[in-house]
């Protein structure tokens, strides 16, 4: 079983054996007819409609993937057995890094700040404008989570490896 969650926060669970003309959707028996054109590619026809996918990208070590269908291109997160392992044995973080703080990379000067206490951000979302050797440097989440503090004060400078951003 792989839960599939999309772009609206909906989960699918999805149960196919990659062979046979059914699959199980949401618990529902469905009729399936994929035709596999190239690496990443097939032509799926399920419930009277067709359907041309594509995976744009696919991340192993996040389970995600963007995905293109007829034209329109979804991010899908993948969920499957062993996740569900992992979370029944109280370990779905096992292995995720836990980021508490960002530091200034170089010194220099904060000319702007994108976010604000308790917000939740995503990961590469930009958090705050560091300008250091005439160049203006964005400062990005390496991590999704929410801001516990946020440190760096605008237009302040700053030195190397001083906290500008702490997360919960």
């Amino acid at each position: 079983m792989h839960h599939i969650t999309g772009n609206s926060g909906k989960t699918h669970d999805i149960e196919w054996n990659g062979r046979s003309a059914e699959l199980i959707l949401n618990g529902q028996s469905q009729s399936v007819d994929i035709l596999a054109e190239a690496a990443g590619k097939c032509h799926i026809i399920m419930d009277h409609r067709s359907y041309n996918t594509e995976i744009v990208e696919f991340n192993h070590e996040t389970k995600t993937a963007r995905v293109k269908v007829n034209g329109t291109v979804y991010t899908i997160a993948i969920k499957d057995r062993f996740d569900d392992l992992l979370k029944s044995l109280g370990m779905e973080v096992a292995g995720v890094k836990k980021i508490k703080h960002i530091k200034a990379p170089m010194p220099g000067l904060v000319l702007d700040i994108m976010i604000e206490e308790g917000q939740m951000v995503q990961k590469d979302s930009p958090l705050l404008i560091l300008e250091a050797m005439k160049m203006e440097n964005v400062i990005k989440s390496p991590t999704e989570g929410k801001i516990k503090k946020v440190v760096a004060i605008k237009s302040h400078a700053v030195e190397k490896n001083a906290v500008l951003i702490e997360f919960e």
